[in-house]
């Protein structure tokens, strides 16, 4: 059906080109204009996502689920003959596309009425992010995938620093430097494969899918790369200890930034691991899998302890998604098929999840101000249609059965059991622990008496919010009791993923 049309080109591309358009249009207009323009930038934007998410749905329903190879493969002369714009996707990428393009318009329309100044250079960053977002998932060349990967920093560095709260300066930057330094170690890693690999295929090449296939690097450099890698990927996730950035990013960002930085970006670190690192340096990874296993839980059980110490609710949010991505990387470093297929689900429910969770603080926050949990009680009284939904995000964060919660959380447990049980006990603690916090933070918003005579006129929640939470309520469930609309997307990608990475294996132990 898409035989032909660079679909990928266009689900990349298009909202940089509407990003373009306001601008340049705001830029060569008169000043009544531009505030008519600046008055139509949200429908604009939301009117681009959508249609980036029908593309995204359309991608996704062409997906040939039955092959392991790069479908809808996109090639063009770019920078030389081993450096090419180059895009694809497998049963891997295909839904982090998806997920992308379904949260970009929930946090355009939940943006809508909150962002009282520069309402179209704010929606122009939001565009801007969608593009370079989407492209990390789509690149199949090493250049282009590093160009995607750190230019994302940008348009959210932007996004903190100018909307976010009062020490937004300082989150922004702290962020930026943290992801940066992480980068620069992957970036002398990428150079060094370049030129290794023109002495042994031939000719120097960034193909993502040549180099998985056919370079083969010995043992020791191997450690090396995999550890400049798994630098940037780790700082990206966060995986503790260096993971301090995310909570002051959080709690500075407007809602809508903490939905996509929790939702999508931390996600960039998880697709990086299972791209490159477990692909390209099998060797290093069996051998440095203990380490990231004891980070993981250290991750899991310490970042809870935390949480729950919290006095505002979006720092509480931030370290339960530092404890969650615990759980992605002890999954994909089990490195069989329950793992990864647990670690890919994690990933997609935490963004669906934790994106909730953000939007659900939003909606107090627009109305109080404050996101101090000491100031709430009693809002099931006062705003029973929110607490409901509330409630159904904190049993999914919490791990439920019949949320999607649940499912990527018993996978990982079970592929870490299989290695190494003493790791799968640690993060069924931290499961216990995430309960804690989690329900702790429920009880003393939600339940009890009004603890604030301001809250006694808070209204619930409108046409719009709802507008944006019931999608994530559908997907939540739905996901939850139906895993299979997922993980018969990955399975046969999966599936390859683990076969190739035994064989490498296999074969340096027999050599």
């Amino acid at each position: 059906m898409l035989d032909g049309i660079p679909i990928l080109t266009f689900i990349t591309f298009i909202p940089l080109v509407a990003a373009l358009v306001l601008m340049i249009t705001a830029r060569l207009s008169k000043p009544d204009s531009r505030a008519q323009i600046e008055r139509n930038a949200p429908m604009v934007a939301l009117w681009t996502s959508l249609f980036v998410l029908v593309l995204a749905l359309l991608l996704t329903f062409s997906f040939d689920r039955t092959t392991a190879d790069f479908q809808f493969v996109e090639e063009a002369n770019w920078i030389s003959d081993g450096i090419k714009y180059r895009m694809g996707v497998d049963g891997i990428s295909v839904l982090f596309i998806l997920l992308t393009a379904f949260l970009t318009p929930l946090c355009i329309l939940g943006s809508w009425r909150n962002i009282k100044k520069r309402m179209l250079d704010y929606m122009v960053a939001f565009l801007i992010l969608e593009t370079l977002m989407i492209g990390v998932f789509c690149a199949l060349d090493l250049v282009l995938f590093y160009l995607f990967f750190e230019a994302v920093l940008v348009p959210m560095f932007i996004i903190i620093g100018v909307w976010g709260g009062k020490n937004r300066i300082y989150a922004s930057y702290k962020f930026f430097l943290y992801t940066l330094l992480g980068s620069v170690l992957m970036l002398a890693a990428m150079l060094w494969i370049y030129y290794y690999s023109g002495t042994q295929l031939g000719a120097p090449t960034t193909n993502i899918e040549v180099l998985i296939n056919d370079l083969k690097i010995p043992g020791g450099p191997q450690i090396w790369l995999w550890l400049a890698f798994f630098a940037s990927f780790a700082v990206k996730m966060p995986m503790w200890p260096v993971h301090t950035w995310l909570p002051d990013a959080h709690v500075e960002a407007p809602t809508a930034g903490s939905v996509i930085l929790a939702g999508i970006l931390l996600k960039l670190g998880g697709y990086g691991l299972l791209r490159f690192s477990i692909t390209m340096f099998p060797e290093a990874s069996v051998t440095l899998a203990p380490l990231v296993f004891w980070m993981s839980v250290i991750a899991i059980i310490y970042t809870s302890l935390v949480a729950y110490r919290q006095l505002d609710m979006k720092k509480l949010i931030a370290y339960s998604s530092v404890a969650h991505m615990g759980f992605v990387t002890m999954g994909i470093f089990a490195m069989n098929v329950q793992g990864v297929q647990g670690a890919i689900f994690q990933m997609l429910s935490h963004g669906v999840i934790s994106g909730a969770l953000f939007f659900c603080v939003g909606v107090i926050y627009d109305r109080m101000h404050t996101r101090e949990i000491a100031f709430y009680g009693g809002l099931a009284k006062k705003m029973p249609i929110f607490a409901a939904i509330f409630l159904l995000f904190t049993m999914a964060n919490v791990g439920l059965p019949g949320t999607s919660g649940f499912v990527g959380e018993i996978l990982t447990m079970i592929g870490a059991y299989q290695v190494n049980p003493w790791i799968a006990f640690g993060a069924a603690f931290g499961m216990i622990l995430s309960a804690v916090y989690a329900l702790h933070l429920f009880r003393e918003t939600v339940f009890g008496d009004v603890q604030n005579e301001k809250l006694n006129d808070i209204a619930d929640m409108n046409a719009r919010e709802l507008w944006v939470l019931v999608p994530l309520v559908i997907m939540t469930l739905v996901l939850g009791v139906y895993p299979s609309l997922i993980t018969d997307i990955t399975a046969v990608s999966v599936d390859n993923l683990i076969s190739n990475f035994n064989a490498a294996n296999s074969a340096v132990a027999g050599g």
